[in-house]
């Protein structure tokens, strides 16, 4: 019997984007059903430009922000990630180190490279710990297994930071060629190479919905 996925969806995100995060529990159930291939492509959004200080006034907006995530998907922010992160002295907002990582997971374990983001996700909005520090990205994939990509996130050669923004280009594109303005985002490959943007909600609503949308039906 065949193994060839029969739906190929590409995930378009940024590992410190909120609603990202509230999209973690469906991209588990999509990496569990049996003929769906889920590819990541970390769009970029708070790295190099995108990237900004913790400053209070955006800490405070980005509570709200994680607060209004909370109350409609379920998705925990602990106290401690408000205490250890929002409130951190000379705080980064950067996804910069995190995509780094993922591309690093990508390179070498490929089929890990979602647990690694649900890894860190945890990390930063559970535990409270700092993902935009190489130091601890890299604890977060040892205790995954991942050694070699923990080595690596700690010192990043010239051929992953080459990949990384290979990839960030890559699902910038995609973005523009489905017509889609932000993350999450769930990119279906049709046949013949063509690409279809999900809903907006596909990520937030129900399961079923979640799979009629990627079949088309």
């Amino acid at each position: 019997m065949s193994t060839t996925p029969t739906v190929s969806v590409t995930y378009l995100f940024d590992p410190l984007c909120g609603w990202c995060y509230a999209a973690a529990p469906a991209l588990k159930f999509l990496q569990a059903q049996e003929g769906v291939e889920v590819l990541l492509a970390p769009s970029g959004l708070f790295a190099g430009a995108g990237a900004r200080p913790m400053d209070a006034q955006f800490a405070a907006y980005a509570w709200a922000n994680d607060q209004r995530i909370q109350q409609l998907t379920g998705q925990p922010f602990t106290q401690a990630y408000r205490d250890q992160i929002l409130g951190a002295a000379n705080g980064r907002f950067d996804s910069g180190p995190a995509t780094l990582a993922l591309t690093a997971v990508a390179e070498t374990a490929p089929e890990r490279e979602l647990d690694a983001l649900h890894a860190l996700q945890h990390a930063r909005y559970v535990d409270g710990r700092d993902t935009t520090d190489a130091g601890v990205i890299a604890e977060a994939l040892r205790r995954l297994g991942l050694a070699q990509a923990a080595a690596l996130a700690l010192a990043p050669d010239a051929a992953l930071r080459a990949r990384t923004t290979e990839r960030v280009a890559h699902a910038q594109a995609t973005l523009r060629t489905v017509g889609a303005r932000g993350v999450p985002q769930l990119v279906v490959a049709e046949q013949g190479g063509a690409l279809r943007a999900l809903s907006g909600d596909a990520l937030l609503g129900p399961r079923e919905r979640l799979l009629a949308q990627l079949t088309g039906g």
